[in-house]
């Protein structure tokens, strides 16, 4: 079978992990992660994580067959900072996307030292809490291109009738500086632009998707795209496929509009 890919709103920190203090911001989030095993109806053979945590001059590709964890937030309580998320790597699906990245005359390179951020293991945890899918991550490529990122999303299709589960680690707004009430008339302009687009003929959302520096409130909605950017290669890697919106809340942290989509 072909299966999705998603794009994931994937919240704050290391928040699953701190559900008896901040559960009741998040339970929508996490229910609608909870749900996906049920929505694919499989489980993949591997996941495939484009990280709004990485960067690198080329893409980068995390190919450690054990990959050690990246506590990447600061402020928060003790214990999660020795959270693990105990995954396998996978080297041969690594070396794979390697390939077909290089197929299409994108530089990739393998990196072997590259641990979970917290973009793959919190959003990943309340999928997968046993950790028993392997999984490699993808990076952005520096000036964080949309339609470099779009093509390689392209590239990256065929792994979708293998088995490979590929999920965009983002955030549909990430402004830190108003991550709360004062970001909320902002959130909410930008996620209707979203949502119009997401619903959109194939060619004509693409086309609108890489021109969304235009959007209303977009550099309000993302002072940097970086938290954007994994949606432009799941778009990619399911561009014909029909949008859902498995995830979307109007009142996050205070007021924010927040979404998550499926392709296919």
């Amino acid at each position: 079978m072909t299966l999705p890919t998603y794009f994931l709103s994937h919240g704050g920190g290391p928040w699953p992990f701190m559900m008896d203090q901040v559960g009741h911001l998040y339970a929508k989030l996490d229910a609608s992660l909870r749900d996906i095993p049920r929505q694919i109806g499989v489980t993949p053979k591997a996941l495939l994580v484009i990280t709004a945590h990485w960067e690198g001059r080329d893409f980068m590709l995390s190919s450690s067959p054990k990959p050690p964890m990246i506590y990447d937030y600061g402020g928060f309580p003790p214990h999660t900072y020795e959270v693990q998320y105990a995954a396998p790597g996978s080297p041969q699906l690594a070396a794979q996307v390697k390939d077909l990245l290089e197929a299409g005359g994108h530089t990739a390179v393998l990196d072997d030292q590259r641990g979970f951020d917290h973009g793959t293991f919190s959003a990943l945890y309340p999928i997968y809490p046993n950790a028993d899918v392997p999984v490699v991550q993808l990076s952005l490529r520096y000036g964080l291109d949309p339609k470099e990122h779009l093509e390689i999303g392209r590239l990256l299709a065929p792994l979708r009738d293998q088995g490979v589960l590929i999920i965009g680690s983002g955030l549909s707004f990430h402004n830190l500086r108003a991550f709360n009430a004062a970001g909320a008339s902002a959130s909410h302009a930008f996620d209707a632009w979203l949502q119009q687009t997401m619903a959109l003929p194939p060619q004509e959302r693409a086309a609108q998707l890489m021109q969304w520096e235009q959007a209303p409130a977009a550099r309000m909605a993302h002072p940097r795209e970086e938290h954007l950017l994994p949606l432009m290669v799941v778009l990619g890697a399911a561009e014909q496929e029909a949008a859902a919106m498995p995830y979307h809340e109007d009142a996050f942290m205070g007021g924010l509009a927040v979404s998550s989509f499926r392709f296919g």
